[in-house]
């Protein structure tokens, strides 16, 4: 019975993993071929994963209302730069480059912000984190590969703004409940996102459709499940299962959109991301040592 529940978490984690990278190939898709605005893009997604996650919770007996719903103005905030910024920097960046920079962007923000409370990196973190800048400093570098700047620096504040709404609600004792609580706080301005393009027909069929697979799949439900199978992993596989997602979604780039893997991209995939799991071990060490 145990070994069939370890599989059965072990599917559903690596479920969850691809839900979260295909955000990153299903907003390329739209928004690279001209199917949707951004603004319009991130209005469908933030509204379905709204309505998904209400669903998901009325199935499970609450029953959320707008006035009284779980989460924060602080932390709908955050979600909401983190989806525009989101929507906004994928014109310019590959599946794979932004989910890299947003994956990178989220570990040193909660990063710095532990410093800016006292905590103290050991040496092994510091040495994983310097690894991980380093290579980064070399994917933004200027050069016939090099990712757009705009599109970068967006992602970079999509991936500060992710790392807020997890600091935000790092004290939860119902994060899908939050988290549809902040989804649902957003649906008036996800509403008001989708009215312009509406009177413009800027979004064909297929545009709604990738923003709705992507806020009620790939947001909705992929939160549902990683929530579901949370509790069942050690602190640091949960962050080392994460460090997938950039590789999960550049594969996608290159099998669905067609996107160049270069061999700039690869290099420094494999430098941020051995970085920041070199930094995510000693952090791990530390914590058991403490």
């Amino acid at each position: 019975m145990a070994q069939v529940s370890g599989v059965r978490i072990a599917l559903l984690t690596a479920l969850a993993m691809v839900a979260f990278a295909a955000n990153s190939v299903l907003n390329r898709l739209a928004l690279a071929a001209g199917e949707a605005d951004a603004l319009s893009y991130t209005g469908i997604r933030l509204a379905s994963g709204a309505l998904i996650l209400a669903a998901i919770l009325a199935a499970r007996g609450a029953r959320p209302r707008l006035w009284r719903v779980g989460g924060s103005a602080a932390g709908a905030g955050a979600l909401l730069i983190y989806a525009v910024a989101f929507s906004y920097a994928y014109l310019a960046l590959d599946a794979g480059t932004g989910a890299l920079l947003l994956f990178a962007a989220v570990q040193f923000g909660i990063l710095g912000w532990a410093i800016g409370q006292g905590d103290r990196p050991c040496r092994l973190e510091l040495a994983g984190f310097g690894v991980a800048s380093l290579f980064l400093v070399l994917l933004l570098m200027p050069g016939v590969t090099a990712p757009d700047r705009l599109g970068a620096t967006l992602m970079i504040l999509a991936g500060f703004a992710w790392a807020a709404y997890s600091l935000i609600g790092r004290g939860s004792v119902q994060p899908l409940v939050d988290t549809g609580g902040n989804f649902l706080r957003l649906l008036p301005v996800a509403l008001l996102m989708i009215l312009p393009g509406l009177g413009a027909q800027c979004t064909t069929v297929a545009g709604w459709a990738y923003a709705i697979a992507s806020g009620a799949l790939a947001s909705g439900l992929g939160y549902a499940i990683w929530y579901s199978v949370l509790p069942a992993l050690e602190r640091s596989t949960a962050a080392y299962v994460q460090l997938t997602v950039p590789a999960i979604a550049a594969a996608g780039g290159v099998i669905f959109i067609a996107e160049p893997l270069t061999w700039r991209l690869i290099l420094c995939s494999a430098g941020i991301l051995g970085g920041v799991g070199l930094a995510l071990w000693g952090s791990e060490a530390r914590r058991r040592k403490a």
